[in-house]
Order: structure tokens, then sequence, then C-alpha cells
């Protein structure tokens, strides 16, 4: 790595954190700071002061406050467009090399600092994407941060002649939640007679025929579509990951028993293909005990620990959801998305090292954001699937753009081609090879 020195009056968590994430992790410089301002003219490499005050012939960004800052409050975004991009920050000093501190703008969206200040939850207690800053400058569909990235690489560049900056690679990782890895089958005496009851109150003389067609074993189950999942993973080399919510039975948390040997056999065929995760179920919301005893259920199951994780319902509370996931060990998150919405709920086309503010340090968890969900489609935007699949070719090219990871969030009974569903799977196939490298 080429080591780039930064003059600044102070050293914060914030700011290294801000300045590793954009220029190491981003643009591939090895960040060194110095407070002395003999040091800094001495030094004959890339360099540039980050503070108020610019320093005569050497480059300037000017900072706003925030990566020197403490305390969480209310911040005065002023939203502008660069370059036909959304911006935030803006400066007002014609030496600086950007119009606004994109440093202060990225920890801004990545610290997900807007969701430790007021909001009102919806009725799951999530943090809406009508609530950002993103939706509310129609700038939730581009992954922003990525695009500063390149503005301060211009701007470097054009100042450093010859200096190379890191070459990204697109990749694309498909997940899958298992919320109830079949519709009918493995579900238990009790529960197949209750369903059965349902459908004689409701007359539903189509869904008690397919029940018992099924249960008989004269056709497949309409959730079990995993082989077709591997099926995509062989042809075209992926290596997804898996979510398994494996939860004591609930209003919200409707899988298969944790103690079906069918279930076990299922999480460990797929293990042997995928990554495989914790679905942390809706019950297990600020509840660490039950985490920990899903967590450990099914680490018993792999034979081997569970460090990845996705919530169920997408409920997440900041900080305490990532603390609880952090102190049981949980490495990597895929949460970071919205239900309602597509698009980069943080501003970035990349996975990062979670913040915490309250405790205002870095912390051993890398959060991995999604961009588009099958409910979001279907559930919430009400597209059919050929508006849907235009939508996720949009998100897809932004992402290809930027060279970042698209990563897409899919149910085993999205993919069932039945009912709700019907048309979906061939979105679907064709996703997946619009979404290839």
């Amino acid at each position: 790595m080429t080591p780039l020195l930064i003059f600044v009056a102070r050293v914060t968590n914030r700011l290294r954190y801000a300045m590793e994430l954009v220029l190491t992790e981003q643009l591939g410089f090895s960040v060194e700071f110095t407070t002395q301002l003999s040091q800094f003219e001495q030094f004959t490499g890339p360099k540039f002061v980050y503070g108020n005050q610019s320093v005569p012939e050497q480059m300037f960004f000017k900072a706003s406050s925030l990566l020197f800052e403490r305390e969480i409050v209310s911040q005065e975004l002023r939203p502008f467009q660069h370059q036909g991009i959304t911006a935030f920050f803006p400066v007002y000093q014609h030496d600086s090399a950007l119009p606004f501190d994109p440093f202060a703008a990225s920890f801004y969206l990545v610290s997900r600092y807007e969701e430790y200040l007021p909001f009102v939850r919806d009725q799951h207690g999530r943090f809406e994407a009508t609530s950002s800053v993103l939706h509310a400058t129609s700038s939730l569909r581009k992954p922003l941060i990525n695009y500063w990235c390149i503005f301060i690489a211009e701007a470097l560049q054009g100042r450093f002649n010859g200096l190379a900056v890191k070459k990204k690679v697109y990749q694309f990782k498909p997940t899958y939640d298992i919320d109830a890895a079949w519709a009918y089958r493995h579900k238990g005496f009790y529960r197949s007679s209750g369903a059965y009851l349902k459908d004689i109150l409701k007359s539903d003389w189509d869904e008690i025929r397919t029940r018992t067609s099924v249960l008989l074993g004269k056709q497949p189950d309409p959730f079990d579509t995993f082989e077709f999942q591997l099926q995509l993973q062989e042809t075209y080399k992926l290596r997804p990951a898996y979510f398994i919510l494996f939860a004591d039975y609930a209003l919200n948390d409707k899988n298969i028993s944790v103690r079906s040997s069918d279930f076990k056999k299922l999480i460990l065929k797929l293990g042997d293909y995928a990554e495989v995760g914790i679905h942390p179920s809706y019950n297990s919301f600020m509840n660490k005990q039950r985490l920990r005893l899903e967590i450990n259920r099914l680490s018993a199951v792999l034979n081997r620990p569970v460090t990845i994780s996705r919530q169920h319902f997408l409920r997440m509370n900041l900080p305490a959801t990532y603390h609880n996931l952090i102190d049981l060990d949980i490495t990597d998150d895929f949460t970071m998305g919205y239900a309602s919405q597509p698009g980069f709920r943080a501003g970035i086309a990349d996975s990062f090292q979670f913040y915490d503010l309250d405790n205002d340090m870095p912390t051993p968890m890398r959060v991995h954001p999604f961009q588009l969900m099958d409910g979001t489609l279907r559930d919430y935007l009400t597209t059919s699937p050929e508006e849907g699949l235009c939508l996720a070719a949009e998100i897809i090219q932004e992402v290809k753009a930027v060279n970042g990871t698209f990563v897409s969030l899919w149910h085993n009974e999205s993919l069932s081609d039945q009912k709700r569903w019907k048309g979906w799977l061939g979105m679907y196939k064709k996703l997946v090879e619009t979404a290839l490298p």
C-alpha cells in the first residue's frame, strides 16, 4: 500500500475510522496521521491537510466538525448536488479539494448516525426507509460513498501525478433466509391438524387437496426449492449464504421444529455448499438469552461455530442488536437494508466495520449491506416480476458502476413459482444472470 500522510489538529476515533474506511478500504492507501506541521512538510509522498485552515501550497480538504466531536447531536447536512451526485456537509472555502467533506459524510452514513437520533419506529420496531436522509433526497438507490471515493481519488491523482489507487472488483453474493423450510411437510401432527381445521373453516378445498397430496408424497412441497438453488450455485460458481430461523414456534417464528431430524439434515446439506448463519427469531429481538440459545442450537447441528447472522423481519435496534451479536461471537451481519425499499441503507455498496457511536469506537463486527429483497418487490412495492427485474437491473448496474458487492436477499418460498409467487422463479433466474460478474 502507498503511504498517505494526513495533517490534522488532533486524531480522534471517528477521524481514524472514516479515513481508513475511505482511503484504505476503498482506495488502498496506508493512512498515517501527524499533528506536527514540520513532519508533514518534510514528507515527500502523497499527503493532504484535513481541518479548518489550509497550509500554503498543500492539498487541502476542508473539514466539518463531525469527526472531531464525541456527542451524538442532530447534524445540519445541507444536501446539494456535485457532479450529479448528492453530497452532504458542504464547505465554503475555495481552496478545498472538494466542495463538501466526504469523510464526515461517509462517516455519517455508515455509522448510521441518524438511527441514534429520535425517530418513529414502524410496527416491528424498525427504522424505516422513509425516515432516512437518503430517501428524503431521492438518493437511496445510489451508493453515494462509492461515488464520493471516486471524487477523492480523482482529486488525489490530479494533485499527485501517477498515483495508483486500489482496483476494486465487482462481486455478487446471493443470500437466502429460511423462514419456513417446507410449506406442508415435517410440521408435525398438531400443526398439520390445526392447518387442516383452518382450511375446513375457510372452505379452502384447493389448499386441503394440495396439502394432502404433498403429505402423501404425490407432489413436491412447494417451499422445497433447495435443489434448484444448489443447481444455480454449481452452474454459476456461486457461494451464497443461508440464514436459518432455528427457534421455538411463535406467532412470527414459524419454521420447522428445531428437533426435526429432517430439518437438521437439510441444514447440514446446505452447510456443505454454502455459508450458514443464524436468522435470530422475532422473539429474540432484545433478548440476549434467547439469542444465545438459538445460536448454540444451530452451532450444535453444524458442529462448528456460527459467526454470521441476519435478523428475522430485519428487526434491528442500534447499537443494542449489534452489541448482543458481538458478545455472542457473531463477526458478520447481513441485516443492513430496508424491507420497504431497495437500495443502499448505509450509502455504500461494500461491507464495512461497524462503528459503535454510543462508545465512540469501532467494533470487530463486519456489516454486509444487502440492496434488494424479494418481499420488497412483491409485497411493499407490488411490482410484477417484469417490473421487479427492471428495478433489480437498475440496482445491479449501480453496484457494477462502482465495483461494489451486490447482495440479494431471497427466500426459498419465493422460488416456488406458485400462488403469490407465480412468475417470480423466472424473474430470479434472470436476476442471477444479470448480477453475474
